[in-house]
């Protein structure tokens, strides 16, 4: 048994990616979507784990994810080892910063990105991680996915880089890459 767990974008909501758990074929995983903590300031119902200019309420989004994803582990009785966290785009980013911190089964990053200050934590004991960016995606630059990617390449964590024909979304193919590295992965 295993536990997914989906943080959504910038602007964004858990119903987002919630509706995504029907074409992932996972029948001994869990699901788990939160909606980050700060609301948007321009999207009614929209949410984001920090503020993209500023960085505000990142290192407060990051304790609390910290203190909550150990506690959901406690919950679900599913360890922290068999947990899979996967976030699109600045919820990726806030993926690859916990999955620097926490020992967790893998980590998906969908059109998302590295925080600079979380490099130096990663090493080979990192849990394994998927990354998918669209190559016409306008939001996120192709360039931070390939930066993030030769970054944690050189921190010595195996990476799965894939870049596909998609804008800023999840298409039919990703989610078959992510079905992929979710079966495949140890344990």
């Amino acid at each position: 048994m295993g536990l997914l767990v989906a943080l959504h974008g910038w602007g964004s909501n858990a119903q987002d990616l919630a509706s995504l758990a029907p074409y992932l074929s996972l029948p001994t995983y869990q699901f788990c979507f939160p909606n980050a903590p700060l609301p948007h300031p321009q999207v009614p119902e929209g949410y984001m784990w920090y503020d993209l200019n500023t960085q505000a309420g990142l290192p407060e989004s990051r304790q609390l994810l910290l203190e909550w994803l150990p506690s959901l582990a406690t919950e679900t009785g599913v360890p922290l080892e068999r947990i899979v966290l996967v976030g699109f785009s600045q919820g990726g980013a806030m993926t690859l910063d916990l999955g620097a911190r926490l020992p967790l089964a893998g980590l998906i990053c969908l059109s998302g990105y590295l925080h600079s200050s979380v490099t130096p934590l990663f090493g080979n004991a990192s849990p394994p991680i998927l990354m998918v960016h669209g190559q016409q995606d306008p939001v996120v630059p192709l360039s931070a996915a390939q930066s993030a990617e030769q970054a944690l390449r050189t921190a010595g964590v195996a990476v799965q880089y894939h870049e596909m024909p998609i804008a800023h979304e999840i298409s039919p193919a990703v989610l078959a890459l992510i079905q992929t590295f979710i079966t495949t992965l140890p344990g």
